[in-house]
């Protein structure tokens, strides 16, 4: 049978960024998630619910009014009978909505009640909206990226968004669950993006108080600064990744690039990797990048071709891997990590809001009828 957490029933409230994105990854491991889209909402952005909206793959959708007391009802029955909960609101949200942790863990006291912030749920800006260069912004993480002489860039919204947002949201979620399994007890998981990404900072951290990072950009071993950990330029245009870092894969570099090894001393001298980046600039500038590549080819030197989107898709090792698929003519990343056993399979593309609405209910022992119930007790 498909993916590990089969068996596992997830309530997600429809949102944006790394709130879908954890669910997307239970989902994938073979939960059943369903999200839930609120009556008559326009999306917050053009590509939601739409078959291009990837992080929304794998779920069926309910449709409710929550702020009607009949479509809150069907909403608590539905977390009564599942494992988890998934929101990325503002705190206070859900307990506008009558929706909060105490109300539902009251209805199930073994749900796990996930909450997907920024800031967190208490401190001076847990009311504050941001984004992931905010979140990442105040971690340390963004001060210590980028060039030297220009201000911190602006990375795609990956460390703080998704990987401190999104994976350690679904990594939460998965251990509650497991705890309430095993202790009858659910529980809050306050997921925040800023601890995510200050968690994913945990080396640099070490690496600081043992007086192994400095702290200006680019002087450091990972941050761009050292000649053997950096990224070059072609004469195409295009770029390398060069990072032989260990000495026996440096040794390969030079090697292979016909250098003096006297020239390029693998040792912790800072003072001089400004003069030997610069050496090996000029050298990558006079040949193309897939040169390099096929002088590099089945050796152990750690220079590789940066690849586009495109080439990322058709690249030998992602082809082999099968790392992406086509699913309503939309290219994706498959899922991962790979499980032997139990592999992942994404049954469906995205799902229109409210498409699964009357089959859901009936499917989790509910009266689909109940859909039809008139909602105009709504508070506000």
């Amino acid at each position: 049978m498909p993916g590990p957490l089969q068996g596992l029933r997830i309530v997600e409230m429809v949102g944006l960024g790394p709130a879908p994105f954890a669910a997307m990854m239970l989902a994938d491991a073979g939960a059943e998630v369903i999200r839930v889209h609120q009556k008559g909402q326009r999306p917050e952005i053009p590509l939601m619910n739409t078959r291009f909206d990837v992080l929304a793959r794998g779920r069926r959708s309910i449709a409710l009014d929550l702020k009607a007391e009949a479509d809150r009802a069907v909403m608590l029955d539905l977390v009564a009978r599942a494992d988890g909960l998934i929101e990325g609101f503002r705190p206070g949200v859900m307990e506008r909505l009558g929706l909060g942790p105490d109300v539902c863990l009251s209805h199930n006291p073994r749900l796990a009640y996930g909450r997907m912030t920024g800031w967190g749920q208490e401190g001076p800006l847990s009311d504050t909206a941001g984004h992931d260069l905010n979140y990442l912004g105040a971690t340390g993480a963004l001060a210590a990226m980028g060039p030297a002489d220009a201000p911190p860039p602006v990375p795609l919204n990956l460390v703080a968004d998704f990987g401190g947002g999104g994976m350690l949201m679904a990594f939460g979620m998965v251990a509650a669950i497991l705890g309430a399994k095993a202790s009858g007890r659910g529980q809050v998981v306050d997921a925040a993006m800023t601890d995510g990404a200050s968690l994913l900072s945990a080396m640099f951290w070490g690496f600081r108080a043992g007086g192994l990072w400095d702290a200006a950009r680019e002087a450091n071993l990972l941050d761009g600064g050292a000649y053997f950990y950096a990224t070059y330029a072609c004469a195409d245009g295009k770029f390398l990744a060069v990072a032989p870092v260990e000495r026996k894969f440096h040794q390969i570099l030079i090697e292979k690039l016909g250098l003096e090894a006297a020239e390029f001393t693998h040792v912790n001298d800072p003072a001089a990797w400004g003069r030997l980046r610069s050496r090996l600039a000029e050298i990558f500038r006079q040949q193309p990048r897939d040169h390099w590549t096929a002088l590099f080819a089945g050796t152990d030197a750690c220079v590789t071709p940066i690849l586009d989107w495109d080439e990322a898709a058709t690249h030998p090792q992602a082809q082999a891997r099968t790392a992406f698929v086509t699913m309503d003519g939309v290219l994706q990343p498959a899922p991962a990590p790979r499980f032997v056993a139990t592999p992942s399979v994404v049954a469906h593309g995205p799902a229109a809001p409210g498409a699964h609405s009357r089959e859901i209910l009936a499917d989790w022992g509910l009266d689909p009828r109940r859909l039809d119930e008139p909602t105009a007790d709504n508070v506000h």
